[in-house]
């Protein structure tokens, strides 16, 4: 025995008195309530009524009792009519369903459906307004029930003191005249039921077909997007949770659509969504079960399901999924219907659809599948991974063999091909689509995520990226690329844990053609040479400089102070003043400007911005492509703000495209799903600098790898212009250099940027040494097949006059005049 039970038996305590049941107290005056007058109003029609039966019923007794035997006949004879007219109808109907039986079965089962949920929702909507207005429901019970009782006394009184007083006139027809008395009230009891099941019926399946009368609106199917290569092979291919590439039907091979069709849903074609023998061997192994075992699903519920509605498991939702089932078929059609579910259902190894199905197990298009392979995708559907060929080859085989045997029974298979297909081996591997990660294609998501035209927020761009089926062709081109990941892994040092990276620009559009972020992304997914805000130049900046001056009056005879140390004035800054020194503290003295930039003099630059103009030093900056923000202090020339490799590839890019700066950019056009371009690149050549400053400045570039710091980066028979960049205590190096036909920027250092690189392999490492070998050995594999072309040469006179030049306050530099002579004598040679 239980405690409840033993606390129901306990008898109660003497000591504790039975307290008195609560008297129900009446509604707040705030809460809803039934008018008294309508109360009034229904009590009199209810005494009206009993009065108006009342009288009918005597008044219908004593003439049942003068006219009985016509009575009896006139029965007898509708009794033999209604028996006749019911066989006849019966015999009719039966005709007619044997005539029709599919789609009168298809409507039995649906009005039946229809009806078991109408009761239901009924019910659950009753009982919902019931506890929420149970305080009134129980008060106006209780009202109810007293006024009953007293009418029902009322009326007991009436009828006892009426019949005591003409119980001579019932006689023997008291009898006949309480059966007819009986069968009215059953009469009018039956026809109010009626009323009130049919008017809340009426409600109820008004409020369903107002769920169910819009029509219904499948969701865009997510499908997903491609990046390709200027040549147009695929890099990679871009999708969120589902791997999907939607095709008309008419691009699916009709096997594979028999072969799912017999399958999952052989009367298909019959049917207007629904299934009624399905649905009836479905419900009877629920109702058995007591819970959904079998869905006994046709194909255009199980689109509904996955679609349309929530991942639940009872009666309710098997009800929507008809209901729905028949509406989208209704509005769309077969063939519609049937090309949605071919393109959304699951076909694992996360496959979706039949196209990415057929690439993922066969690497083949959904149109080109044979009898073997469509069986296999069809038997898929069931359980992808209880019946996946590369895991479960046993279960795979049998479920094939199956779906085979489908296919023969229903005609669309002989049974010779049907053997012969199931002695096919299965597939032994996958033939997935690249969707490997790079720094070329995660520079491409990201500049896509940022770009306002595929959406206004970034989820709206996340979406259209990894959803909207785009076609993104890109600037990469494929042999240049692989030739830079093997110049950068085998140019950086083993043993010392350094990093890499290189960008390479085409001067003539600003298309990126290579980029390499580090050795190895799937180590490090940090991309040095696009993302972050970069490392330092260091001299590799001094080419701004350059420009400046020669935009300003300067040649390359003009002869500059390069004594080092310098001591530079740094009004507000630290320190003050700035006191850098030539590399390795070298003493050059008075150079000129040619031979300054050969040699990379610290000190000659150094005074030399200072004269140009720090202002104008960092908007030469700018003007040429550098987008990162500039401290615009005296070290700047030296380079100690940072840059990323592209960013100085695209500037340096501006000088071999004779002045005209292209952007930069990775994506050259973006289509739609249907093939429509949506945007291309919207470059606008700019032209920042004049040819003939561009040109000067290239001469004087050629000569720091023709007998400069930056020896180390020549390519045999082709003319290289370029300059090499070495931070404080060897933390960075860099060579950025171009031809007329690519422009590349290499960086070398410890990823950290706090470790420098001091005695790698015997070496300090400077810009000068494996940056400009690195850089040397990607450009000479990039333009093996390219014609050799060499750089205009500048016209003299043509260049800004001397006198724009302004010294600095105090300087006793001259400002010389343009010559030749200087650049093709070089003085000194520096040792980076």
């Amino acid at each position: 025995m239980t405690t409840d039970q033993r606390e129901q038996r306990r008898p109660p305590s003497p000591r504790a008195p039975r307290r008195p049941e609560p008297v129900p107290a009446p509604p707040p005056q705030d809460e809803p309530s039934l008018p008294r007058a309508v109360l009034a109003v229904l009590l009199v029609w209810t005494m009206a009524l009993a009065l108006v039966v009342g009288r009918g019923a005597r008044r219908g007794g004593v003439w049942t009792a003068r006219h009985w035997p016509a009575v009896r006949n006139a029965a007898g004879r509708a009794v033999v009519a209604m028996a006749r007219a019911t066989a006849s109808g019966a015999r009719a109907f039966a005709r007619w369903c044997a005539a029709h039986w599919p789609g009168a079965r298809e409507r039995t089962v649906r009005a039946v459906i229809t009806i078991l949920y109408v009761s239901w929702r009924t019910t659950v909507v009753l009982a919902r307004w019931t506890a929420r207005n149970w305080p009134l429901v129980r008060h106006q019970l209780a009202v109810a029930a007293r006024a009953t009782a007293r009418t029902m006394r009322l009326v007991a009184v009436g009828v006892a003191r009426w019949l005591s007083a003409h119980h001579r006139l019932l006689g023997r027809a008291g009898r006949r005249l309480s059966m007819v008395v009986v069968t009215a009230v059953v009469v009018a009891l039956a026809v109010v039921l009626t009323t009130v099941v049919t008017v809340r019926a009426g409600v109820a399946a008004i409020a369903f077909s107002a769920r169910f009368s819009t029509h219904v609106r499948l969701p865009p199917l997510a499908r997903r997007s491609v990046i390709y290569a200027a040549d147009g092979s695929v890099i990679t291919v871009l999708h969120a949770v589902e791997d999907r590439e939607p095709v008309p039907l008419s691009h699916i091979s009709p096997t594979l659509v028999h072969a799912v069709v017999d399958t999952e849903d052989a009367h298909y074609w019959h049917h207007g969504g629904i299934d009624a023998g399905a649905v009836l061997r479905a419900l009877r192994a629920d109702v058995t079960a007591g819970r959904i075992r079998q869905g006994g699903s046709t194909i255009a519920q199980q689109l509904v399901k996955t679609t349309l509605l929530a991942p639940r498991h009872d009666f309710r939702r098997k009800l929507d999924e008809m209901v729905l089932a028949e509406r989208v078929v209704h509005q769309l059609g077969k063939r519609a219907v049937l090309e949605r579910y071919l393109n959304t259902v699951y076909f694992g190894e996360g496959a979706y659809g039949v196209e990415t199905a057929a690439e993922t197990y066969f690497g083949v298009s959904a149109a080109k599948v044979d009898t073997a392979q469509a069986a296999l995708l069809a038997g898929l559907i069931q359980h992808p991974d209880g019946y996946d060929p590369i895991r479960a080859p046993a279960a795979a085989r049998q479920r094939r063999q199956s779906v085979l045997a489908s296919m023969a029974q229903h005609h669309h298979l002989g049974h010779a091909a049907a053997a012969a297909a199931a002695s096919e081996p299965l597939p032994s591997r996958l033939h997935r689509p690249p969707q490997t990660r790079d720094y070329f294609s995660d520079a491409v998501v990201q500049s896509l995520l940022a770009d306002h035209r595929l959406g206004a927020t970034r989820q709206d761009r996340y979406r259209r990226v990894f959803g909207g089926g785009l076609r993104i062709r890109t600037t990469l081109d494929p042999t240049l690329q692989r030739q830079a990941q093997q110049a950068v892994a085998a140019g950086i040092p083993a043993g010392h844990h350094l990093s890499a990276a290189l960008a390479a620009v085409d001067p003539a559009t600003g298309a990126v053609r290579a980029v390499v972020g580090g050795p190895d992304f799937g180590v490090s997914e940090f991309d040095t040479a696009l993302a972050g805000a970069g490392r330092q130049p260091g001299s590799a900046f001094k080419v701004f400089t350059l420009i400046a001056a020669l935009e300003h009056g300067s040649s390359p005879a003009r002869v500059i102070d390069g004594s080092s140390p310098c001591t530079i004035p740094n009004p507000g800054g630290t320190p003050n003043p700035w006191k850098p020194a030539n590399f390795e503290g070298e003493a050059f003295g008075p150079i000129t400007l040619a031979d300054a930039t050969a040699h990379s003099v610290n000190c000659a630059y150094a005074r030399l911005a200072l004269q140009v103009g720090l202002a104008r030093v960092a908007e030469t900056a700018h003007r040429m492509g550098i987008t990162a923000p500039l401290q615009v202090v005296p070290s700047m020339t030296l380079g100690t703000n940072t840059v990323t490799p592209l960013q100085m590839a695209s500037a340096y890019a501006t000088l071999a495209a004779d002045g005209v700066h292209h952007r930069p950019h990775l994506v050259s056009q973006v289509n739609g799903p249907d093939g429509k371009l949506m945007f291309s690149d919207d470059d606008a050549p700019e032209r920042v600098l004049s040819q003939q400053v561009a040109r000067a400045a290239t001469q004087m570039l050629l000569g720091v790898v023709d007998h400069g710091t930056g020896t180390a980066a020549a390519v045999p028979g082709r003319q290289v212009a370029g300059k090499t960049g070495t931070t404080e205590d060897y933390q960075d190096a860099w060579f950025v250099g171009y031809t007329p036909e690519l422009a590349t920027a290499v960086w070398m250092g410890d990823p950290s940027g706090e470790v420098p690189m001091r005695d790698v392999q015997g070496i300090n490492v400077i810009g000068g040494s494996f940056p400009a070998r690195l850089w040397s050995a990607f450009m000479g594999q990039a333009l093996a097949n390219v014609a050799p072309s060499a750089f205009p040469q500048p016209d003299p006179a043509l260049m800004p006059p001397a006198s724009s030049a302004t010294p600095a306050p105090g300087s006793t530099t001259p400002v010389t005049t343009w010559c030749s002579s200087s650049c093709a004598h070089p003085g000194k040679r520096g040792p980076k």
